[in-house]
């Protein structure tokens, strides 16, 4: 197995059991169903600043593709630096970096898989472009929908999902895991048609 066919997944977050349920940490919450499937837990990267689990994508008999899952111990405005130090680590260029985030501008429960693009405001991807010097990695994006009335952008996404959203949560965060598998064994414009509903 040759470096080139490494791909890193990150799912962003912010670390520590006080914002586990937000809506900013989807990410996190993908990659921990990822681990799940490859039945591995996260552990203590020798970066020093990230928690990896290395498996392979697929079904089971036929492995996949090897990949790197990762979630950054920085805050999500400081990701790049941790991801990047993944990345030169393993090899993994740009073009095979998964990030996962959560989207103010898509509908909850609602997923858009793509490459490249703008950071849109949001401080994980903007930090992973100042560290990468580059935006062109793929980007898995949770719809979470806009804050409810007046509601601070801020408040909204370091806020727990409501009653309602957690019923329909494992299947979002289930078809976000699916899309990822998709997107590294078969493809941008395949993973595009069965999941940018």
């Amino acid at each position: 197995m040759t470096d080139a066919e490494v791909w890193l997944v990150v799912g962003l977050g912010n670390p520590g059991p006080s914002y586990a349920g937000h809506r900013h940490n989807i990410g996190y919450m993908v990659v921990d169903e990822l681990a799940r499937r490859m039945g591995s837990g996260f552990r203590a990267h020798k970066t020093g600043r990230a928690e990896v689990v290395e498996g392979r994508v697929g079904a089971p008999g036929a492995p996949g593709p090897r990949v790197v899952l990762a979630k950054s111990r920085s805050y999500m405005n400081e990701t790049g630096g941790p991801v990047k130090a993944l990345a030169t680590f393993y090899k993994v260029p740009p073009e095979r970096v998964v990030a996962i985030h959560d989207e103010l501008d898509i509908d909850f429960g609602t997923l858009r898989v793509k490459r490249g693009g703008g950071d849109n405001g949001h401080n994980g991807l903007k930090s992973m472009r100042s560290s990468f010097g580059s935006g062109d990695f793929y980007r898995v994006r949770a719809g979470i929908g806009r804050p409810p009335g007046r509601q601070d952008v801020a408040d909204f996404v370091l806020s727990n999902y409501s009653t309602v959203e957690r019923k329909e949560l494992p299947f979002q965060i289930d078809t976000a895991a699916d899309a990822v598998e998709s997107l590294i064994t078969d493809g941008l414009e395949r993973t595009q048609s069965r999941f940018n509903s």
